[in-house]
């Protein structure tokens, strides 16, 4: 429980960081996940613990993209800080493919390989995440909708898994992503 509550307090930080759009964001974004990977763990939650381990890389990522304006496919951008931005067209028909295509290849995983009572929602949740997590990278104004969607499920999921605390903070994980659309959508036009 004490793991439980201080990656709660580390997820309150981390998310007042992203919502001022602040690049030490990442810099949280190592720390919270490595500390979930034993709570996930332990409540046999192996989507959750294995999409972690995607954090703990995707903050790497995230940091020099922000700093640089680097990306990993498509365009060479020039060497400036990352601004935010919608969307484009094109990225939302990868984006939902590699949702699908994650949803089911975890779906398979943990029905196959763990005891997962929950493998459905899991990898729902994780499918989700992963495109969130490279939409926040990339700085989209869009991932705070899919956060969103995310925040509720996980919440939903994690008072069905007993972890009460965790549950909490995904419930207002959600309404903050809702202000924080509003908030990135306003350091957008002032950019």
């Amino acid at each position: 429980m004490f793991l439980e509550i201080l990656g709660v307090i580390t997820g309150i930080i981390y998310l007042w960081l992203e919502y001022h759009a602040s690049i030490y964001l990442w810099i949280v974004g190592i720390i919270m996940p490595a500390i979930y990977l034993f709570v996930y763990h332990d409540a046999g939650l192996y989507a959750d613990f294995g999409i972690n381990i995607y954090y703990l890389l995707i903050a790497l990522y995230g940091w020099v993209a922000w700093k640089t304006g680097f990306t990993l496919f498509g365009r060479k951008e020039p060497k400036r800080e990352l601004r935010i931005s919608h969307t484009p067209r094109k990225a939302w028909a990868k984006a939902a493919m590699a949702f699908i295509v994650a949803q089911v290849a975890i779906y398979l995983v943990l029905t196959k390989y763990t005891d997962s009572t929950v493998p459905w929602s899991d990898s729902f949740t994780t499918a989700l995440s992963i495109v969130g997590m490279w939409m926040l990278a990339r700085k989209y104004i869009e991932q705070w909708w899919v956060w969103c969607v995310v925040d509720v499920a996980s919440s939903a999921l994690y008072t069905y898994k007993g972890l009460f605390f965790t549950a909490i903070l995904y419930a207002v994980y959600a309404i903050i992503a809702i202000f924080g659309y509003f908030k990135w959508k306003k350091l957008m036009q002032n950019e």
